[in-house]
């Protein structure tokens, strides 16, 4: 068998006083000093500081352009989206009209058809007979099968009509009350510069 020594301490002994961790040779650190110097710009540094301070207010230009572009693009973008995707969905509903049509679907569709055909025919002469008289037999042709669609359309149109033949009699009201005054101020400068009116 093994022998084995065993150190024991009795209870009366009592533990020497407890030593700081500074106190310990282990755990202490040097007081050094440390002081930061900065370190010399280099030719290469302040070529490039230069070039940063020349280039600054081309940059932060073209980051406003930049900004401002982007900005456009998403106006436009949130504009149009709508439309597009009413367009998009307006293209599958009439495929999928055109894919299982009502019965009386083609009939309809032919009688509007012949209908322009026969606007083409009167229309021969002029260029604007032959834009008026196919598309209004048509339109008249169509708002007798589908009327309700018709009145809608109507409405839509004429607001839109109403709205550019009010934007048209403004501007020529503005061309003609604009036109007179210019005429009566350059009268006036060759009355004042000549002391004579010409003619």
């Amino acid at each position: 068998m093994l022998s084995a020594s065993v150190l024991a301490r009795s209870r009366d002994d009592k533990p020497s006083t407890a030593l700081s961790v500074d106190e310990l040779s282990l755990y202490t650190t040097p007081q050094e000093r440390f002081r930061y110097v900065e370190p010399e710009k280099g030719q290469v540094e302040e070529r490039v500081t230069t070039l940063r301070k020349l280039a600054e207010p081309y940059t932060t230009l073209c980051q406003q352009t930049a900004g401002s572009a982007r900005q456009k693009v998403q106006g436009v973008y949130g504009a149009v989206k709508p439309r597009l995707d009413s367009t998009v969905q307006f293209g599958q509903n009439s495929y999928a009209y055109v894919k299982n049509p009502p019965p009386e679907f083609y009939p309809r569709a032919c009688v509007i058809g012949f209908a322009g055909i026969i606007g083409l025919f009167l229309g021969r002469g002029s260029r604007l007979k032959r834009l008026i008289y196919p598309s209004g037999l048509m339109a008249v042709a169509a708002s007798l099968y589908y009327p309700q669609e018709a009145v809608t359309i109507v409405k839509g149109t004429g607001d839109t009509v109403y709205d550019w033949a009010l934007q048209a009699y403004v501007a020529v009201e503005k061309l003609f009350k604009d036109k007179p005054r210019v005429h009566q101020k350059d009268s006036q400068a060759e009355k004042n510069s000549g002391g004579e009116t010409k003619a």
